[in-house]
């Protein structure tokens, strides 16, 4: 068997020249030479902030030249914020990784601004400056914007002096802005475009003040309309018009006549010392209606207009354009009763009118309306004569009577005494209710005052008059016990029609208990008055003088027995009177014969 050899290498084997031409460079030269390349690239570490060139842009990349062996990669989408990035262009980049697995230098733009945008951002606040921000996205309140990389926000309030009704039209703008707050605790920054406006308009606006006057006109733009009036915009100053200064006519909201944005002439009229608050005027650039009126235009004069307003007293009536008049609602009907506005005429009504005051000094002119209407109390005696019949509608009640209405215009009452003869009415809402007809008759007029005194009872013959010859005192009749009470009760006596009323102590009955409601009993008339439709009755009153009667009777009988006794005694005693005094006599004559028998002796 034969030996096998195995090669050994050399100690001394050059392994990193395999395959390579000699290197013609000995040890020291080469050193040298590295040292030279080194020293013509920059020093690079990563995660630091480096200033680079931008040499190309692709769809997707911008290659970056930042001094080093290799040139880095930036994603083209983290510069959003760059709209205008062209090659060339220095920009900042964040050094992530200085090889990747491909050997390829990995930098970031958004990182390296996102390192020094806080410090940014609190050096542009400091220092007060301008700075330039995208907007990314609409947000609740305001817009999102990016500013050194760092998401601001910017409130709406913020974004212009006059209010924006449409925050889409920023989105992808880029726009100048000031930093105006920040919060270091939720990384929070607020800018504001507004107040580089104000700026601007601060100085616009010092000049425009400072040659303000009463009665300038000058243009100014709808910046705000709300119900009292509409804020102008006079280029860098607000001044108000108010809803009164708007127009000579009536008008309900300031948005029948302006619209945002509308540009139009207004007039200074009034300011204060500070100028802060101006005061404008629309309608004063035209003429005076009231000067434009008719001047042959007189009281008495009929006249036609427009319903523009009703209120609870009357009616405005526009007679121009700027005119107006008033109808009291004392002025639409003859009538007297209490009437609303509403129940004659409606907002936009075209009417003739009567012209009752006009007073062109101040500017005011109240209107008739009834008076395009007969007056029906001109004729009021012909047509109800005292004691004429007619029929009414009841219009209202009150405690002491009933308010009709015989025809529009005229009015009368009827007292409560005059509603009925036989029932006594505690209120007229026992007898009648609004709207009803009721008969009446004619009892007064008073021209002069427009009063009717009206009566309803008077239809029919008084009955008390019959009432008195059938309830005079000491008749007894049968009646129904109404309501009792501590005082008493009424009495109904139905076939008569007519109430009376007991006392109570006249209720009670022979068995000692008063009488009850709904009884029926008979009742003794103790009292009667026409004048007063009274009748006072009395059931206890019937026993009682029957008791008395017989008491009486008794009484009678007993002393008449007594007078008898009397009589008899009498008799009795003058027979014995008259026996006493005759034996008196016969002893008295025999003493004196006697005596004379004994003188004669002596």
């Amino acid at each position: 068997m034969s030996e096998v050899k195995h090669n050994i290498p050399p100690t001394d084997f050059d392994w990193d020249n395999v395959g390579k031409t000699a290197d013609i460079y000995k040890s020291d030269d080469r050193q040298r030479m590295e040292a030279m390349y080194d020293q013509t690239l920059n020093t690079l570490t990563e995660h630091e902030v480096k200033m680079g060139t931008i040499i190309s842009i692709s769809d997707k990349e911008v290659v970056v030249n930042i001094g080093f062996k290799s040139d880095g990669m930036v994603p083209l989408s983290e510069f959003r914020h760059m709209p205008d990035l062209k090659v060339g262009d220095e920009i900042e980049v964040y050094v992530e990784t200085r090889e990747d697995k491909n050997g390829q230098l990995i930098l970031s733009h958004k990182k390296a601004r996102a390192l020094k945008s806080w410090e940014r951002v609190n050096e542009s606040l400091e220092k007060d400056e301008i700075i330039q921000g995208y907007v990314k996205c609409r947000t609740k309140g305001g817009l999102i914007v990016d500013v050194f990389g760092i998401e601001a926000f910017l409130p709406g309030s913020q974004i212009d002096v006059k209010p924006i009704r449409d925050y889409d039209v920023f989105v992808g703008k880029t726009m100048e802005f000031k930093v105006v707050k920040i919060n270091h605790e939720f990384k929070n920054v607020v800018v504001s475009h507004k107040v580089l406006i104000e700026e601007e308009l601060e100085s616009q606006k010092l000049e425009i003040m400072s040659k303000l006057e009463k009665g300038q006109v000058l243009e100014g733009t709808v910046k705000n309309i709300t119900s009292y009036g509409v804020f102008m915009d006079l280029g860098g100053v607000d001044g108000l018009l108010h809803i009164t200064d708007i127009s000579w006519g009536r008008i309900n909201h300031p948005d029948e006549v302006l619209k945002l944005d509308d540009k139009i002439n207004v007039v200074i009229l009034d300011f204060d010392e500070d100028k802060k608050r101006i005061a404008l005027g629309l309608k004063q650039l035209t003429p005076q209606p009231w000067e434009a009126l008719d001047q042959n235009i007189q009281v008495g004069d009929k006249i036609k207009g427009k319903v523009v307003v009703l209120t609870d007293y009357g009616a405005f009536i526009e007679v121009i354009p700027g005119v107006e008049g008033l109808i009291h609602v004392s002025e639409m009907s003859w009538s007297q009763h209490l009437r609303s506005p509403q129940d004659f005429l409606k907002v936009g009504d075209e009417i003739e009118t009567v012209i009752l005051t006009l007073d062109r000094e101040e500017r005011k002119m109240s209107l008739g309306l009834k008076q395009l209407m007969p007056d029906p109390w001109v004729n009021i005696m012909e047509k109800y004569p005292v004691g004429s019949k007619h029929t009414a509608k009841v219009r209202s009640l009150t405690n002491f009577g009933v308010f009709v209405e015989l025809e529009e215009g005229i009015d009368g009452l009827i007292h409560i005494s005059d509603l009925s003869w036989a029932k006594k009415i505690k209120h007229p809402a026992e007898f009648t209710k609004v709207g009803e007809n009721i008969e009446v008759v004619v009892l007064e007029v008073d021209s002069e005052h427009r009063r009717l005194s009206l009566g309803h009872k008077q239809l029919e013959e008084n009955p008390w008059d019959t009432y008195e010859t059938i309830f005079h005192v000491d008749t007894v009749h049968s009646g129904v016990v109404g309501k009792v009470t501590d005082k008493g009760a009424t009495i109904i006596f139905p076939s008569f029609g007519v109430e009376g009323f007991a006392p109570y102590r006249h209720l009670m009955k022979e068995n000692g208990t008063p009488a009850k409601a709904d009884e029926t009993l008979d009742f003794k008339v103790i009292e009667f008055s026409k004048e007063n439709k009274k009748i006072v009755v009395s059931h206890s009153r019937l026993f009682e003088e029957a008791k008395a009667s017989e008491k009486m009777a008794r009484d009678n009988e007993k002393a008449k027995d007594e007078s008898d006794a009397f009589k008899s005694v009498k008799k009795i005693k003058e027979s014995q009177e008259k026996t006493t005094l005759g034996d008196l006599s016969v002893l008295s004559a025999l003493k004196d014969e006697m005596k004379k028998n004994e003188a004669e002796n002596n």
